[in-house]
């Protein structure tokens, strides 16, 4: 056998070796177990922001909870848009929001809670909060249920101490003060993104899973 020959041999059997190498990798460079991390971790986020893209889609139109002395119990929906009029308790509890103070007051006889930006006259001193506008109001606002508001569970706890309030069936319900729906899509923009990566991890986990294993190529 000529020397042309066996580098002839030795060629072709490198560009075979190569070939195999190539036939062996994984067609996606995104392994099954990775794809279905991402795939979890997003469909956990998703689930995170369910209750706000459900408030997002709600109805724009306000459920009436009544006024004072006649207040409406049993249109009482978590995470809705409502209206409700009422004479603030003598007590709140306050809150800062980077430079803004807000305040939560319930409204006298009644479950509710109302979180709204703090009035002239509310400004805040270290260790002597001032007591809230006496004066009635009508408010509008997103109505969340006590359990689906944690945040503000020591509000809840002190506004419920003071005795000012009645809750309905053992719990109170918050009003956040403008709060409306369809407002929030940059927040659905990023649950779109979510669903999309969700969804191409699912491809990639069922491309991968399909793939055969090399021994078997």
């Amino acid at each position: 056998m000529s020397e042309e020959q066996l580098v002839q041999e030795e060629r072709e059997r490198r560009i075979a070796e190569l070939e195999a190498r190539l036939a062996r990798r994984p067609r996606s460079a995104v392994r099954p177990p990775m794809a279905l991390l991402a795939l979890g971790v997003s469909v956990a986020l998703l689930v995170m922001q369910r209750r706000e893209l459900a408030y997002l889609f709600s109805p724009r139109t306000p459920l009436s909870l009544g006024v004072e002395g006649d207040y409406r119990p049993e249109a009482l929906i978590s995470n809705r848009y409502a209206q409700v009029h009422g004479v603030p308790a003598a007590h709140g509890a306050y809150e800062r929001e980077g430079d803004a103070l807000y305040v939560l007051v319930g409204l006298r006889e009644s479950p509710f809670v109302v979180r709204r930006p703090a009035l002239p006259g509310e400004e805040w001193i270290a260790g002597r909060p001032p007591p809230p506008d006496p004066r009635p109001f009508a408010v509008r606002g997103r109505l969340l249920a006590e359990e689906d508001a944690p945040r503000y569970r020591d509000a809840f706890a002190l506004l419920r101490e003071k005795g000012e309030l009645q809750p309905r069936e053992g719990r109170l319900w918050l009003v956040v003060e403008g709060q409306r729906p369809g407002e929030d899509w940059g927040r659905a923009g990023v649950a779109l993104l979510l669903a999309a990566f969700a969804a191409a991890n699912v491809m990639l986990l069922v491309r991968g899973l399909r793939r055969p294993p090399s021994g078997e190529r």
